[in-house]
């Protein structure tokens, strides 16, 4: 990775495809040592690949180093003082507000896009990259057969969400060519990306590849769309919007068993039998 210097790895590769995450802060690094954990519990093959920025304590990440996570450090996309002005929290929360949930106090929206920086890592020919909020419930290796570029919809309300997709998972191929053509793309003048990487990803990969929900299965369909919910299915559970480290979240009382859930996999306590966990909004 010598020609990437903004891009510092831990330890050489150990397989030709890998799972990559982004940690932008020390809330996101508890995520991610449950992310990790749970990918370790499915015996894949795939090296698990974590991009921190400088914004996160090495500290935090000793956890998820010892799991066999390979640690890469990434800097802020080379972005204009103009976008990232229009991209800061406070302006983009002002111009385009969350309506459907609630966003954490630290969320940055800034940077979300360095997990553009994936299509840097040529080591690799194929990434799955799934968001530090997630949980892999189930081996998923076979996401590895889908081409670039493929993500699920961004379903959690309505059937109506099936044309947007959702970029807490997708899967790309690495190219140093790639990722130049995406930053000339991404900064464009006056350019404003409604929902950071997601929208841009839109935008950049119109014809994407739509994967079946359970492998980004958003959290507020627990609730919204009951019916939807089937736990054998789910190879990835994304808590959206709040997040399940927050204490007493607007919605945690809703979510309980996805908060256990999830916490058993950051603690290392044995992970409960999906099968019985009951969502009262499906009868069950």
């Amino acid at each position: 990775m010598d020609e990437h210097p903004e891009l510092i790895a831990s330890k050489p590769t150990g397989s030709k495809t890998a799972y990559v995450t982004l940690v932008t802060n020390s809330d996101y690094a508890a995520g991610a040592l449950a992310l990790v954990r749970s990918i370790v519990l499915t015996r894949t093959r795939a090296d698990i690949v974590v991009l921190h920025t400088g914004a996160v304590p090495a500290s935090d990440l000793h956890a998820v180093e010892a799991l066999g996570a390979r640690l890469i450090r990434a800097e802020l996309l080379p972005t204009s003082d103009g976008f990232n002005q229009r991209h800061a929290r406070a302006r983009l929360h002002a111009d385009a507000p969350f309506t459907k949930g609630r966003k954490p106090d630290f969320h940055t929206p800034l940077d979300n896009f360095v997990k553009l920086r994936l299509w840097q890592l040529e080591e690799y020919e194929r990434c799955v990259f799934i968001d530090a909020d997630a949980i892999v419930l189930r081996n998923i290796d076979r996401l590895f057969g889908y081409p670039q570029f493929s993500a699920a919809p961004n379903v959690y309300e309505s059937l109506a969400d099936f044309h947007r997709l959702n970029s807490g998972v997708f899967v790309a191929e690495p190219s140093a060519a790639t990722f130049g053509d995406m930053l000339a793309a991404l900064d464009k003048p006056d350019i404003f990306w409604k929902r950071t990487d997601q929208t841009f990803l839109q935008d950049y990969f119109p014809d994407w590849h739509g994967l079946p929900v359970f492998y980004n299965m958003l959290q507020y369909v627990w609730f919204n769309m009951p019916a939807l919910w089937d736990w054998p299915s789910i190879g990835i559970l994304h808590f959206q919007y709040e997040k399940p480290w927050e204490k007493d979240h607007p919605k945690a009382g809703r979510l309980a068993p996805l908060i256990a859930l999830w916490q058993a996999y950051l603690t290392g306590d044995t992970i409960p039998d999906i099968r019985s966990l009951k969502n009262p909004s499906s009868g069950a």
